[in-house]
């Protein structure tokens, strides 16, 4: 048994429930341990106090106000709000819950992080020019627009091509034999046969 086992076993050890093999084998480890055997001491004082101590009664009207306010919410006390809860308390209160409060304060952290890490320069009247404005909007528009019809162009020459490759992997009969097509069409070979016929 190692200290390991005996952090794991010692509350067990302390309450009296270990029996058998494992109490043996620890108490082995803890005649051999220096360091366990002060642990199960400082731990067999601790639960020995907290046996002395006596057993405390709350008061019964502790009870029935914690009864009281689980049931119907917090209990109004007798305090005077200060003269900034009397005037805005009203309309500021829904807004401070935890919940809008949480998310007013995440919604405040995103934009700060968002201009942050985008480097947004500081605007002038002329960068509010609708005219300016609509022809940035386009342009990105535009520009995405050819993006995707390249992209799709692109992945309609790869599917042809693939296409073309498994056919004649198929059928190698059917696949252009380089030698001839070339001979045929070489533009060598236009311009002679042209100048023999003449």
């Amino acid at each position: 048994m190692n200290c390991t086992d005996v952090e794991i076993l010692l509350a067990e050890y302390v309450d009296d429930i270990l029996h058998g093999e494992p109490k043996s084998a620890l108490e082995a480890h803890l005649a051999g341990c220096a360091a366990c055997a002060a642990l199960a001491r400082d731990a067999a004082g601790a639960v020995a106090f907290l046996e002395r101590v006596a057993d405390v009664e709350a008061p019964p009207e502790l009870i029935n106000r914690i009864l009281f306010e689980v049931s119907n919410g917090a209990s109004r006390t007798v305090v005077k709000p200060s003269l900034s809860r009397r005037l805005f308390g009203k309309w500021l209160e829904p807004v401070l819950q935890p919940r809008f409060a949480m998310g007013m304060a995440m919604t405040v952290l995103s934009f700060g992080m968002m201009f942050h890490f985008t480097n947004v320069r500081q605007l002038t009247t002329a960068d509010l020019d609708p005219v300016k404005v609509w022809n940035a909007a386009e342009n990105r528009v535009t520009r995405m627009w050819d993006r995707g019809v390249k992209y799709y162009q692109s992945l309609r020459l790869v599917f042809e091509i693939q296409t073309r490759l498994e056919e004649w992997t198929k059928d190698p009969q059917s696949a252009p034999d380089p030698n001839k097509s070339d001979a045929n069409k070489s533009p060598a070979a236009v311009p002679a046969a042209q100048g023999d016929a003449k």
